[in-house]
């Protein structure tokens, strides 16, 4: 990278006037959730027993899936079903980006009169995945229509009981239930293998001058590290929740033992609580800058990595994404790649939305890799993100890529999305 290279990178220093609120857009869905008035399934009878009817469900699993009314092979109804209780007043249903907030009558569940059953039902394309919320009154709260009952409702989240499949929640330990269609992507690649070698994941304060002096590290050290030349590195945002609760080591041990990656070496920071999140992975000069003068170094003082940018990849989600597309663009000489999933591109919310793409418009082009995904659920980020890709194709990054996925702001989305990215960037 040539001096006047490394001079325009460091040139991504400011940011916006402070007060920006801290949540996207308030933007209304484009179009209305796709509910269907009927479920897959015979319910019961008003009135009836029910007994069998919840049997039937425990045996399949919830969401139900049958086939698309419309007869198109390429799309399934999908029912979401709770048992109530006597006092059952309301139960919402809110899987990943299919809820507008601005509409919370539109995920209310329907119930059969004089049953325990609620339900509802939505038609979506067989390859789309997601996590959902429940919320259940069981008739202690605000009376149900009103404001204050719907904000009050979103206070009782509740788990599927008749759904085993579950994702460990981002900020509390409640497990999220989650739904998969048929052609939807598995994260097999997830799975612990007996026959993969296996790295350590090994947690740490990092010295900084970031406020508080130090910051908790998980670092992931691949099978035989100590006996590496040189090893690729991924620095991977939000990583208190890929490390101790995703498992991101049974993932990289995988793609090395499959070599579909080389060893891998993986530094993940942690993201302390939700408001240093939205302090630091907004753009901030100073937290980048940790992560590539501080946190890198630190790192090489402990495994063989790479001082390579071209074998070096930052990872986000969310915020995260923006906040690697930044660091990438400002430190360009220690992150050649920038794995992007979902990222914040819209921010900051207000008159100087979309700073980084006007900011990238208008620098010439840098030595970085970008590898962007979204889910075309995401109504709000989605509009941000390609005009974020046009730019980069205007301004040269022809070596970058672009993918949209059938799914929304997800974890259960990013998985295969940063498998996927990793064999890409680092994998030929």
């Amino acid at each position: 990278m040539t001096g006047s290279q490394l001079a325009i990178a460091r040139a991504f220093t400011s940011r916006p006037p402070g007060g920006t609120p801290h949540h996207p857009p308030r933007l209304p869905r484009p179009e209305p959730v796709p509910r269907l008035a009927e479920p897959v399934c015979a319910l019961p009878e008003p009135g009836g027993g029910t007994e069998e009817f919840w049997a039937a469900v425990r045996d399949r699993g919830t969401p139900l899936v049958g086939p698309d009314p419309l007869g198109d092979p390429d799309h399934r109804a999908v029912t979401f079903l709770w048992r109530g209780g006597p006092g059952t007043r309301a139960v919402e249903v809110l899987p990943n980006k299919l809820g507008d907030p601005r509409d919370p009558d539109g995920n209310l569940m329907a119930h059969v009169p004089g049953t325990d059953v609620w339900h509802w039902t939505v038609r979506l394309r067989h390859d789309w995945r997601g996590t959902y919320d429940l919320y259940v009154d069981e008739g202690e709260g605000p009376a149900p229509g009103s404001a204050e009952h719907r904000r009050w409702l979103r206070t009782r989240r509740r788990t599927d009981p008749c759904n085993s499949r579950a994702l460990p929640h981002r900020w509390d330990a409640d497990p999220v239930p989650y739904a998969e269609l048929p052609a939807a992507p598995r994260a097999v690649d997830w799975v612990p293998r007996p026959d993969a070698p296996r790295g350590t994941l090994t947690e740490h304060a990092v010295p900084t001058a970031l406020p508080g002096g130090s910051r908790r590290v998980w670092l992931y050290a691949p099978p035989g590290a100590e006996d590496a030349a040189e090893l690729p590195v991924l620095v991977l945002l939000d990583g208190e929740h890929w490390g101790p609760r995703l498992g991101l080591p049974h993932l990289l041990d995988n793609l090395a033992a499959d070599g579909r990656t080389p060893p891998v070496a993986a530094l993940l920071p942690d993201a302390v609580d939700e408001a240093t999140r939205w302090a630091e992975l907004s753009c901030d000069p100073g937290y980048a800058d940790f992560l590539a003068d501080e946190l890198l170094p630190w790192a090489a003082g402990r495994l063989p990595v790479t001082a390579d940018p071209a074998r070096t990849v930052i990872a986000g989600q969310s915020l995260g994404g923006l906040t690697a597309a930044y660091a990438a663009l400002r430190s360009p000489h220690r992150f050649g790649n920038a794995l992007v999933q979902s990222g914040s591109f819209w921010w900051p919310a207000g008159p100087d939305a979309e700073w980084l793409t006007r900011e990238l418009a208008a620098a010439p082009r840098l030595p970085v890799r970008f590898r962007l995904s979204f889910g075309t659920q995401e109504w709000v980020a989605l509009p941000a993100a390609r005009r974020l890709r046009d730019v980069l194709e205007r301004s040269g990054y022809h070596d970058s890529s672009y993918r949209e996925f059938n799914g929304g702001h997800d974890y259960l989305c990013w998985r295969t999305e940063l498998a996927d990215g990793l064999v890409e960037l680092l994998g030929g």
